[in-house]
């Protein structure tokens, strides 16, 4: 296995769907529009290609100066604990810089994996849900 990891593509929508379907992650992969204007309107976005296969994905949204919201970290089934995630985190910390926050909500199932990964639990958060 060796992987390609890249930021100057955003890759094609369906290949994204493939991931988010085989990663587990919980996204509106049944509304393709919906998937497409996520990535659209995301400003950072880091891939890992196995073999020009679409493996893994981390999607942000970041000012570059105080703050990035680390939307979607997804890795394909068969790639999750070979690092990938941990890999696309840190070049996402490379991209924003040291000034940056990094901020994510975690789903229920990645709890535990995310202070494996050097993040903080906090307490002082809060959501507005959306709708759909």
């Amino acid at each position: 296995m060796r992987i390609i990891y890249r930021s100057d593509i955003s890759p094609d929508i369906d290949s994204v769907i493939d991931v988010y379907n085989s990663s587990g992650i919980s996204r509106p992969t049944w509304d393709r529009e919906r998937i497409e204007k996520m990535y659209v309107n995301s400003n950072l976005v880091l891939t890992a290609w196995d073999d020009g296969k679409l493996v893994g994905v981390a999607r942000s949204l970041t000012d570059y100066c105080y703050c990035c919201y680390l939307s979607d970290l997804a890795i394909r089934k068969e790639y999750q604990k070979s690092g990938l995630g941990r890999k696309l985190i840190e070049l996402t910390k490379e991209e924003i810089g040291e000034e940056t926050a990094l901020i994510l909500l975690s789903a229920p199932g990645a709890m535990e994996y995310y202070p494996k990964v050097r993040f903080e639990k906090i307490e002082n958060g809060f959501l507005i849900r959306r709708k759909r």
